[in-house]
């Protein structure tokens, strides 16, 4: 195969997929040409346990190994339809290469007098051979299917762990953002209970009433039945992290931590038509496109006659010190042609259902193209918006604990609205919480646009200068 200067692969015969390949992303801001996604993208959050995670995964995930298993089926596959473009042998007798056949001619009857049968043992050795011209390319393009689809099974395996791979991030991101949304949970709760308290002084000193006491306990209520739901989310994706590296969930232990330990990298998106290369999917794609385009060439040669050549030699006696004598060996030759008169539309109809094949696989590599540029501005976009979502939430969470912290002391001094003490807590709050989702947010757009981007990308080479 070949790449073609829009970034399509082609075989000799593959269809054009005639697509425009824009020269850049919409949404990618300046480019940085030496700053590609590296191949062990995830060490770009630095984390170490997120590390360890992932090189695990890539060791010890099922679907991968299931993956890897179906190329090599696929490869023995190939083995098999090249063994057609070579000729077979074989060689007759047990062991030896002699093989002793008996016959027994029957008596006969002479002027009344019976005349015994006797047994007759021949000896013989040989060997023949049989091959099919390929004139026509059938099997040659068979070949050709078997490889493509080989090397389209290899392309699946690389889905299958940048999926793995970009599922260990997302779990294990999760897993930060139930932490630190527990974690802020229970300081609310602490708050929360803290303003009981001054409420339910008041209450007693006669400057409350029981009204402010009843919403104020209604608040830490709805903060303490938060807490359920995030540890069940944070037990669940352990739980998903435990069966990504092949597990169970009680010999998985996960420290975690927080989303502020994760380092955002910085990632270039690079030029569009170096996606085409990059992604396993379209390259898988491009290889099950140009096996279907070799299966329209062996269905086309089925057209055609098929001419097969066979012969033999060898020797055969009736004594055994006699075989390996000049006079005792035989040998023929055939050639036979067949020529498909009548077969009442199938190999005109396998011939429509090949072509019929190559064009949707066809359409499905287009898509894959489109799909892929779609991903990666999506991608861009996302961090983008999340990256600015976080700046203003930051600005939201400042605000409100500032108004907190004025109306508590407030409260303390009798000089609060009640009212006033339950917006600013309920509203501080929701943007601590808010603030968490941001973060895993923007992590999870930065994972998306590293899948989006087909994973790692192999380094750049250096073109050497001419020296003057």
């Amino acid at each position: 195969m070949i790449a073609c200067s829009s970034g399509c692969v082609l075989t000799q015969d593959l269809p054009d997929p005639a697509l425009d390949i824009p020269r850049g992303y919409k949404s990618a801001g300046p480019l940085v040409p030496d700053a590609p996604p590296p191949l062990d993208w995830w060490r770009g959050f630095r984390s170490g346990e997120l590390t360890d995670l992932m090189e695990e995964a890539q060791k010890v995930n099922l679907d991968i190994a299931a993956a890897v298993a179906r190329f090599v089926q696929a490869d023995a596959q190939a083995r098999i339809a090249g063994a057609a473009l070579l000729p077979t042998l074989s060689a007759s007798g047990p062991g030896n290469l002699a093989q002793e056949s008996y016959s027994r001619v029957s008596g006969s009857s002479l002027n009344g007098l019976s005349t015994g049968g006797r047994e007759v043992v021949n000896y013989n050795t040989a060997l023949s051979a049989s091959y099919i011209l390929d004139f026509w390319g059938q099997n040659r393009d068979a070949l050709q299917a078997a490889d493509e689809t080989a090397v389209a099974n290899r392309f699946d395996r690389d889905v299958v762990a940048l999926t793995t791979l970009t599922s260990v991030a997302n779990a294990y991101f999760q897993v930060l953002a139930s932490q630190d949304r527990i974690r802020t949970a229970e300081r609310n709760i602490a708050s929360a209970t803290r303003i009981l308290d001054a409420i339910r002084q008041r209450f007693k000193a006669g400057t409350g009433t029981d009204l402010d006491v009843a919403q104020q306990e209604s608040v830490l209520a709805n903060q303490r039945a938060a807490v359920p739901p995030l540890r069940q989310t944070l037990d669940q994706n352990i739980n998903a992290l435990a069966l990504l590296v092949s597990r169970p969930p009680e010999s998985l232990h996960v420290t975690g931590g927080s989303m502020d330990q994760i380092v955002t990298p910085r990632v270039a998106p690079g030029l569009p038509s170096e996606l085409l290369t990059q992604r396993p999917d379209i390259r898988r794609q491009e290889a099950q496109l140009a096996s279907a385009t070799a299966n329209v060439g062996s269905a086309r040669a089925q057209f055609f006659p098929s001419i097969q050549l066979t012969g033999g030699g060898g020797y055969q006696s009736s004594a055994l010190t006699s075989l390996i004598q000049p006079h005792a060996a035989f040998f023929n030759l055939v050639a036979s042609v067949n020529q498909p008169i009548f077969d009442g539309g199938a190999i005109l109809g396998n011939f429509e259902l090949s072509k019929a094949k190559q064009d949707e696989l066809l359409q499905d590599y287009r898509k894959a193209v489109v799909s892929a540029f779609s991903d990666v501005d999506n991608a861009l976009v996302s961090v983008k918006q999340t990256t600015e979502k976080l700046r203003l939430q930051g600005v939201v969470v400042a605000a409100s604990l500032r108004a907190f912290q004025l109306s508590e002391q407030q409260l303390r001094a009798g000089t609060a609205d009640i009212v006033t003490v339950l917006n600013t807590q309920l509203t501080l709050f929701q943007a601590e919480d808010a603030l968490w989702q941001a973060k895993l947010a923007r992590l999870l757009a930065f994972v998306s646009l590293y899948q989006a981007l087909g994973g790692g990308w192999e380094p750049r080479t250096e073109k050497p200068v001419n020296a003057l």
